[in-house]
């Protein structure tokens, strides 16, 4: 069985492709291919062969999909370093073929590499072409894409710039490429300079990454509304009050759904979902509808990223208590990986019948939106912060979303960047507190009076959305309140540029 399904190898050809097939094709076919891919790992990858071996589970008795769901999960601990590299590949060749190694970037513990072969790129720039042609016309329009993606050995920049040179080389859209990775400088030079020459601009960035380019550039006299520009983002969710913020600064508060996208990927798998026109206008109407919200999500105090996901390529499940696995044909074959991530999937009809159990017709929304025509019948998937990303604090987790939410309240917004890092300290009487240190606006000087508005609305955000912390506030009172840190723009000790950004340290 090929690794890239038949027909996966021209964006426009998959795009009519989603628009035809019904729901019933996508999980018929993504648990098929699951399970396929299951059978060919067991009798082609030595290090999965000799897992199935140590759990004594023998491959030709999984002949379902039932069955399917009762193999052990793997990940990176009790798979991917218990093998050498080379048995982890296809028939235990690493030295044989051509490779494009990414590695991750270690913020868990040691770096481990990931090599991807031709297929990944080609089925990458496939799906790429699919929503830049669903959301920004890449036929019709003149395009600079700026690549504001870690280039080097990390995955985003590379995969990215691949993607786009195989779309430009088989096509002949007016699509133009430039890399300069990020250096917030370069990117705003590259708009300044050569902006007004394409009908529109696309930047593909890390989001708070994005947000100090754009503020920055207003610095330098830049008008970003000068311009078409529109935003792929990466590594992590954000708010939807990101998401306005970022549409004022350019202009287009009346395009939310079709201005932004943000893929949900790993190093491990590459690009698995990414948000759709129709994701992103459930999402905001959920944010609006609190009992909407937690039957389509459940815990309400952390606030998901909303993508969809083609099952043929990647095959998600919900496990108890909430973790994502997934099965794929990536650069190392993996089957029901444990992503580490917390979510859950849903299908497309679920969705529809959840906003319809409250009164909203989401096909009809979508019409008065405009986004009717943009509408694809695949499964969605969605994920909270990763599950080892938050801190203990009296036993209790506090998650970075409640924070960047707090930092994004608009009488701050003049004053913080939105970047912060948060931890659990001990004093001398080792009693824990809780900080958080905030990265300040260039320009702006660290004040008492900032820190004491910031803190208080911290504490605002953690006594609506964390019972546990609300309770714990209600026994302990000061003893709990958070501690607030603040830092000049960029100061290289939790803010250093070019950096991606620690929202928590253990």
């Amino acid at each position: 069985m090929k690794q890239l399904p038949s027909g996966y190898t021209n964006g426009k050809k998959l795009v009519t492709f989603y628009h035809k097939q019904q729901e019933n094709y996508w999980i018929t076919s993504g648990k098929r291919r699951a399970l396929q891919l299951f059978t060919q790992m067991a009798q082609r990858v030595p290090a999965y062969r000799k897992f199935l071996k140590k759990h004594r589970i023998d491959y030709k008795k999984i002949k379902s999909f039932k069955d399917f769901q009762q193999i052990p999960t793997i990940d990176k601990q009790s798979y991917l370093i218990k093998y050498p590299l080379s048995e982890l590949c296809w028939d235990g060749k690493l030295s044989e073929g051509q490779w494009e190694i990414s590695a991750t970037s270690g913020s868990t513990g040691e770096p481990f590499y990931f090599p991807r072969n031709r297929s990944q790129d080609l089925q990458y720039a496939a799906v790429a072409e699919a929503y830049l042609l669903t959301n920004f016309q890449i036929d019709k329009k003149s395009t600079l894409y700026i690549i504001g993606f870690p280039m080097g050995v990390w995955i985003g920049g590379v995969f990215t710039y691949q993607a786009l040179r195989y779309i430009a080389d088989r096509t002949n859209y007016n699509l133009s490429v430039i890399s300069p990775g990020i250096h917030k400088e370069e990117i705003i030079k590259a708009v300044k300079k050569l902006g007004h020459y394409f009908d529109q601009v696309i930047i593909g960035s890390y989001g708070p990454f994005l947000k100090d380019t754009l503020d920055d550039g207003e610095d330098y006299g830049l008008n970003w509304k000068k311009y078409d520009l529109n935003f792929i983002f990466s590594a992590e969710g954000f708010t939807e009050k990101f998401r306005d913020y970022i549409l004022r600064k350019v202009g287009k508060e009346n395009k939310p759904y079709t201005t932004t996208l943000n893929h949900y990927g790993t190093v491990d798998l590459g690009t698995m979902a990414y948000e759709t026109p129709i994701s992103i206008l459930a999402r905001r109407r959920a944010l609006d509808n609190k009992s909407l919200y937690q039957e389509l999500f459940g815990d309400i105090q952390k606030l998901p990223t909303l993508t969809q996901y083609d099952p043929k390529l990647f095959y998600f499940e919900s496990l108890d208590g909430g973790r994502l696995v997934c099965s794929a044909y990536s650069g190392l074959p993996l089957v029901r990986y444990d992503l580490k991530d917390n979510g859950g999937v849903a299908t497309f009809s679920t969705v529809k019948k959840i906003f319809s159990n409250h009164g909203i017709n989401l096909m009809s929304e979508a019409q008065k939106a405009g986004i009717s025509t943009t509408i694809w019948q695949l499964p969605y998937v969605y994920v909270y912060e990763r599950s080892d990303f938050s801190v203990s604090f009296y036993a209790f987790q506090i998650y970075p979303e409640t924070i960047r939410k707090a930092l994004q309240v608009d009488q701050l917004e003049k004053k913080v960047t939105g970047k912060f890092t948060m931890m659990v300290k001990f004093d001398r009487k080792q009693n824990q507190y809780f900080e958080v240190n905030v990265e300040l606006k260039q320009g702006v000087s660290p004040k008492e009076q900032i820190k004491k508005e910031i803190q208080h609305v911290v504490l605002t955000h953690l006594l609506e959305e964390n019972s546990e912390y609300r309770e714990t506030y209600a026994q302990k009172g000061s003893k709990v309140l958070p501690k607030i840190v603040l830092w000049k723009y960029e100061d290289p000790h939790y803010f250093k540029p070019g950096t991606k950004q620690k929202w928590v340290k253990n």
